[in-house]
């Protein structure tokens, strides 16, 4: 595996894995299972700062629906803060129904900041 000081991008890559398969309601058995991979492997990933193989990155951005770009082309959203980059990807796994709930949350959080 490749060492996360060179591959830049892949900083949070297992923290971002973690809290997408939480969201998705998923274990770590499930979602190794889903994408064909040891479950010790995962928790590997989602734990220790390395880089899976490009099949397996591949696999977890698209059952995670992680921002591909956020880890090959970082410099297309690196003026974001890690903070903002999170929330964004959190607002994609958010289920539709919630995203007035999250819209009215962030208005009010603006309202108070004027």
């Amino acid at each position: 595996m490749a060492k996360i000081e060179d591959c830049p991008g892949f900083e949070t890559f297992g923290e971002d894995v973690r809290a997408a398969r939480e969201a998705l309601g998923l274990t770590i058995k499930a979602l190794a299972e889903q994408i064909n991979i040891d479950p010790r492997y995962l928790s590997e990933i989602e734990l220790k700062p390395t880089i899976p193989s490009i099949p397996v990155i591949l696999q977890l951005v698209r059952v995670c629906r992680l921002p591909i770009e956020r880890y090959f082309s970082p410099d297309l959203i690196g003026e974001d803060s890690t903070q903002r980059q999170r929330v964004s990807h959190k607002l994609k796994l958010c289920p539709e129904k919630y995203l007035p709930i999250v819209e009215a949350t962030i208005d009010g959080a603006i309202k108070l900041e004027e």
